[in-house]
């Protein structure tokens, strides 16, 4: 091969012509690690033994003829909310965490594992995938590859900073309120948040149980269809996940949008609301390559935006509060402070607050489907500033994260780069119906098959104009 393979669906490719085995990819990624990740803060836990015996297995099924699909022998990254059977899951935090017994694996990683994926370690994030950065923890921090100083995203902080190190070729994180696809603009990479429901929570550490989601990383959106297509579908052991049928979402990648209509949200997500300019251009450019690419491109609005992220933040603190009240209680200590801050937030929220955010839900979910029968995605920026410094104060951006009110309606939102400002990723947004990942997914594909954001790496940061994809 003439360069090392940086997404799942090239090194499935080198592997099966002979060009790379899995336990070659697999030291490879482990060494890199070993380089930098005392610095990035990526891995929690790393399974490197584990790891490559599960390579091997993979090298050995291939030469015999047994191929498992595209994830065979692929290295993986596991957000530390999901269980995994190599050892404890702990949400990145000193209280401890009962989601699984030893030796099993979250629903969605035992799918990963049954395809032959290698999970090579769990990935850092925000504590219980609510708090900020806390370097008086003694774990980990994680921090953004493009810039050590800057914040990678959360919750999914290990695996979006991972991944575009270099660590591993895909993984998974969640998203309660936007932690798939604020870490994945942050960082540079893909990801998407599926409909609720439509992968299973299974031994996944709960923040919001109505809010919560379970979705894939990776550098592109072909390699998160890849996963999405293992990952998906109903599980007998969560009451949540939903009885639908999984489409095939990599045959559904065309690279034409032909007759797509795309719905371009500005009202809300511009600078009026305090968006950066050059961000708001990134994801303007990129709607042209979308129109370049057929897509049909109209202005609309979500008359109730606002109201809808008040209602998140409701809907969010008061489940997370239900869920941690009694650890809050024996172990107030052991939680950082931002965490203890935010958690604590849900205590001083009624009954009455709860029912009224859940009208609030009722409302823009029927407002959202409205408009949905006119287009079928919308597009928004995925964070409206560039990845903020480690010590922002990051309860004044919340305003600037634009991703919580997709929790709130269910609909499936992917998150892809579409540049740098001032050195540093930024991300569009791509909303669907629900259940309709697989026109999300096209329409990113589509984008990505014009432009190579998604293959820039930290090192070769460039904020030129000059050096973007040819548009032509």
């Amino acid at each position: 091969m003439t360069s090392f393979p940086s997404t799942i669906v090239e090194a499935g490719a080198a592997l099966r012509a002979g060009e790379l085995t899995s336990v070659e990819l697999i030291r490879t990624v482990l060494a890199r690690a070993d380089k930098i990740d005392a610095d990035l803060g990526c891995f929690l836990a790393r399974f490197d033994d584990d790891a490559l015996s599960a390579a091997a297995t993979a090298d050995a099924e291939l030469a015999a003829g047994t191929d498992r699909g595209p994830l065979h022998g692929i290295p993986l990254g596991i957000k530390d909310l999901l269980a995994a059977r190599e050892g404890p899951t702990t949400a990145h935090s000193l209280v401890p965490s009962r989601v699984a017994p030893p030796g099993v694996d979250a629903e969605a990683v035992a799918r990963l594992r049954d395809r032959g994926a290698v999970i090579v370690g769990k990935t850092s994030l925000s504590e219980y995938a609510l708090g900020a950065p806390d370097p008086d923890a003694g774990l980990p921090l994680p921090r953004n590859p493009w810039d050590r100083e800057h914040w990678p995203g959360g919750s999914s902080s290990g695996t979006a900073s991972g991944l575009a190190a270099g660590l591993f070729l895909g993984g998974l994180g969640t998203d309660t309120g936007g932690s798939i696809r604020i870490p994945a603009a942050c960082c540079g990479i893909t990801g998407l948040k599926p409909t609720y429901g439509r992968v299973s929570k299974s031994r996944c550490i709960p923040l919001a149980y109505s809010l919560d989601t379970v979705g894939p990383m990776a550098r592109t959106a072909e390699d998160c269809a890849v996963l999405l297509q293992v990952i998906s579908g109903q599980a007998s052991n969560d009451a949540t996940s939903a009885d639908e049928p999984v489409p095939n979402y990599i045959s559904a990648l065309t690279g034409d949008l032909s007759g797509v209509r795309v719905g371009v949200e500005r009202v809300h997500h511009g600078t009026q609301v305090g968006a950066d300019p050059e961000v708001v251009a990134r994801v303007e450019e990129a709607v042209k390559d979308l129109e370049r690419a057929g897509a049909i491109v109209e202005e609309i609005t979500i008359e109730h935006r606002q109201i809808a992220d008040a209602a998140t933040r409701v809907i969010m603190h008061t489940e997370a509060f239900t869920q941690h009240r009694p650890t809050l209680r024996d172990r107030w200590h052991d939680y950082g402070p931002f965490t203890r801050l935010l958690l604590t937030h849900g205590a001083f929220l009624s009954a009455s607050d709860y029912v009224q955010a859940q009208r609030v839900r009722s409302l823009v979910r029927a407002e959202v489907k409205q408009l949905l029968k006119r287009v079928d995605v919308i597009v928004t920026p995925t964070v409206g500033v560039p990845a903020p410094r480690l010590d922002a104060d990051f309860v004044a951006l919340m305003p600037l994260f634009f991703t919580g009110v997709w929790n709130l309606t269910g609909n499936p939102a992917l998150s892809l780069p579409v540049g740098p400002v001032r050195g540093l990723p930024v991300g569009m947004q791509i909303v669907g119906r629900p259940f309709a990942e697989a026109t999300v997914l096209r329409v990113g594909d589509a984008y990505q098959r014009r432009t190579d954001w998604h293959r820039r790496r930290p090192e070769e940061r460039d904020d030129a104009r000059s050096d973007a994809p040819d548009h032509a």
